[in-house]
């Protein structure tokens, strides 16, 4: 099987597509986006021409709790003797994409890994977005690598999302819940905020989630000439790895990127930071044999690509074979449910990077 695929066919095999410590309100289910708050919490002005947000730190409440995980570094999570559960962009088809409200709910629900995708915004700031445009989540459009992180965290993050159903443009507005939270025009769930429906920075979900691994992709934003620009990963990375040493997170956290030239960039400044191999390495690893680098432990593979099947016994017992843990990421929300998850596991699938994980953390808990 190795042989006979085109190269072609691992365009997705590299890479998932990612204040103090975080305290939760005592609740084992999400609250609806029509509660009302049920706390007071002191706010300040966003600074923005576009919207008037308010611009707070981690919600406050009467009766709290620390959200730990069973396990905290790379280490302990490869030793783990069941499936690893991530949240997929915090769980994109439960909750708004990347936003502190969905990074909050699915550690709550007892997820393993919050995974995650950075860049850097024109000021300098590593923030959580997947695409290299605030089009795909918010009302607004504009390029990442041409807004500062004030402009873009004044956004609603959460304009676009349907719970199950992500992406999904073309539905009546009454589905799109959580419209207008992060501008004010609508109330937030109890125990949140307008700022939990925004675009976040890395070093605050970071440094709130202390005891949660975090899976990281490094994006490669376009340049001028409507390219993706190598240079642009490179500084990502370079602040990447600035951070992840600041934070003390050198441990607990997987850092890997399509671009195989930012994730060697990053290696150099991170040397001790768990990789999972770029496009391709990965691809010469499958179809060749070739080695990967000593750095890389997980390998991160959707299931299928186009009529090709990817994800079978046969790759994950080389990869246990090799000493290689294998996490799945599913390819659309037609794939994110807990039959899918349990198919993968039973094909040896180590974790799933998944955009369901409270269903997934519901299911493999029994509860």
């Amino acid at each position: 099987m190795r042989t006979a695929l085109p190269l072609v066919a691992f365009s997705l095999l590299a890479a998932a597509c990612g204040g103090g410590t975080d305290t939760a309100v005592e609740t084992t289910s999400a609250p609806t986006p029509t509660e009302a708050p049920a706390t007071t919490v002191a706010t300040t002005q966003a600074s923005t021409t576009t919207a008037t947000p308010t611009t707070t730190a981690a919600p406050v409440t009467t009766t709290t709790l620390p959200i730990m995980p069973e396990v905290s570094t790379v280490a302990d999570l490869i030793a783990l003797d069941r499936p690893v559960i991530a949240a997929h962009a915090g769980g994109d088809q439960e909750h708004p994409h990347s936003t502190p409200y969905g990074y909050r709910e699915s550690a709550l629900a007892g997820v393993d890994v919050l995974e995650m995708d950075v860049q850097l915004t024109a000021d300098g700031v590593l923030i959580i977005q997947h695409d290299d445009t605030v089009d795909g989540t918010t009302p607004s459009s504009g390029e990442i690598r041409a807004m500062t992180y004030a402009e873009i965290a004044a956004l609603d993050n959460a304009w676009w999302h349907v719970p199950g159903c992500w992406p999904c443009r073309d539905e009546a507005d009454s589905a799109y819940v959580w419209r207008g939270i992060r501008t004010g025009d609508a109330q937030p769930p109890a125990g949140y905020t307008a700022d939990d429906f925004r675009v976040v920075t890395f070093t605050e979900i970071a440094t709130r989630y202390p005891g949660h691994v975090l899976d990281i992709e490094i994006k490669i934003q376009r340049g001028d000439d409507g390219e993706q620009d190598t240079n642009l990963g490179v500084e990502a990375a370079t602040e990447l790895a600035r951070l992840i040493d600041e934070l003390d997170r050198t441990e607990s956290v997987i850092v890997t990127s399509f671009n195989d030239d930012v994730l060697a960039a990053f290696r150099e400044l991170a040397p001790d930071v768990v990789t999972s191999p770029g496009l391709n390495a990965l691809s010469n690893w499958f179809l060749a044999g070739g080695e990967l680098h000593p750095n890389d432990r997980i390998l991160q593979v959707p299931p299928t690509y186009g009529d090709i099947q990817v994800m079978s016994l046969d790759l994950t017992a080389r990869a246990h074979d090799e000493g290689y843990e294998v996490w799945v990421w599913p390819n659309g929300r037609e794939e994110e449910n807990v039959e899918f998850y349990d198919a993968m596991v039973e094909m040896g699938a180590d974790g799933i990077i998944a955009g369901a994980p409270v269903a997934a953390a519901t299911h493999w808990s029994g509860s």
